[in-house]
């Protein structure tokens, strides 16, 4: 957006594409707009601009337009606040003499968007969280857009391959707002579609397939983990265990829980003051979040292939279908707050159920980890078509 129809906008006070804010006082606000202007509900199919340092009747407020600032604002697309992720941009704009910091909000092609469980949106001067039926007309809106794969329907699949008990006991809660909930006026299939775990026909989606379906792998053949614990350092060496991990995210990774612990190593020193010091051969918190990773970051799209978990004498390996995706590459992999999400659907799932505490630092997490338990430090192989984490033995 040029800066004339920025200025437009920015003294245009009927308009309802438009927020105003003099300071960061109110984030609260500035999120519901964001994520507001991210559902659309009144269709505009035009993008919703906030202005932060201009008060409400467009005047400005003098507000110092500083690199932090900007940050902060970036930051509110990431923080996990707001599923699934608003496009936006932010940038420092200069009109009619008042600097400003301007976030333009793309409408979603994924809506309902929520903020912390609540789907918030504006109509004219109104903002307020949506009604059943305004969430209906978001939902309505996804069946014109081109599908991400994690939103696609599962051909042959219907909603009794959903698990109704496991998504309305367990992820529903952590979804959904509990004043929301409490409304209790939805029906399951309303609320299976709102959280795109079916689509507008009622046939269950990716995301909702890999989240609460009874059998993932009937549909999905590669959403599995295949674990390989070996007596050597080679793939050829005898076979110590293996097993393959499936079912929903939810018993994949408590699965994936459980066989960590079973197989990590504690190592009893007993130090000159006689104090005993027990230490683990690999920090459990670091392969938590890099199998988070793989299951949330790998193509499920046109291959068959599962992450796999090869345990070695010295080493374990963690390989992820599909390279890097989008802003991410090479040389870029796995440092802090540069993310993209091939699954950005998946994504909001693993983070509402707290497999994720916060987006595009899982990697630096497990490296200060591995560092704090005495470990060498993390070493990647990036390809193409997979991406393979080597995590060394505490010696």
């Amino acid at each position: 957006m040029d800066d004339a129809e920025l200025t437009r906008l920015l003294h245009d006070l009927e308009s309802d594409r438009v927020e105003r804010k003099s300071s960061l006082a109110d984030g609260d606000k500035i999120l519901e707009a964001i994520c507001a202007f991210a559902n659309d509900l009144p269709g505009h199919s035009q993008p919703g601009v906030l202005f932060v340092g201009a008060r409400d009747d467009g005047s400005c407020a003098q507000l110092p337009i500083t690199d932090d600032l900007l940050r902060k604002l970036a930051d509110l697309r990431s923080n996990g606040n707001i599923l699934p992720f608003p496009q936006m941009t932010v940038e420092k704009r200069v009109l009619d003499g008042c600097p400003l910091a301007v976030i333009i909000v793309e409408p979603s092609d994924d809506p309902p968007v929520r903020l912390r469980g609540r789907t918030c949106t504006r109509v004219g001067p109104r903002r307020a969280i949506a009604t059943r039926q305004e969430e209906n007309r978001l939902a309505e809106k996804r069946r014109h857009k081109d599908l991400a794969f994690d939103l696609r329907p599962v051909s042959g699949a219907t909603v009794a391959d959903l698990d109704a008990l496991l998504f309305r006991q367990t992820y529903l809660p952590t979804a959904v707002a509990p004043e929301i909930l409490a409304e209790n006026q939805r029906t399951l299939e309303e609320q299976l579609g709102a959280l795109r775990f079916i689509d507008a026909g009622g046939t269950p989606t990716v995301v909702g397939m890999l989240t609460v379906g009874q059998q993932p792998r009937r549909f999905l053949p590669g959403a599995y983990v295949q674990f390989l614990r070996l007596e050597g350092t080679e793939l050829i060496d005898p076979i110590k265990d293996q097993k393959e991990i499936e079912g929903p995210i939810v018993e994949l990774m408590r699965q994936l829980d459980e066989l960590l612990r079973v197989h990590i190593t504690i190592a009893t020193d007993v130090t000159s003051q006689l104090v005993e010091v027990r230490q683990p051969s690999y920090p459990i918190a670091a392969l938590r979040q890099l199998l988070a990773n793989a299951v949330m970051h790998r193509t499920y799209e046109g291959t068959n292939a599962p992450v796999r978990l090869h345990w070695f004498a010295d080493r374990i390996e963690i390989q992820s279908p599909g390279g890097p995706f989008g802003m991410v590459s090479r040389t870029n992999f796995g440092r802090p707050g540069v993310a993209d999400y091939r699954n950005a659907h998946l994504a909001e799932v693993m983070k509402n159920l707290g497999y994720v505490q916060r987006f595009g630092v899982g990697i630096a997490l497990a490296r200060r980890e591995l560092e704090k338990n005495g470990n060498p430090p993390l070493e990647f192989q990036i390809e193409d078509h997979f991406v393979l984490a080597v995590v060394r033995s505490r010696a």
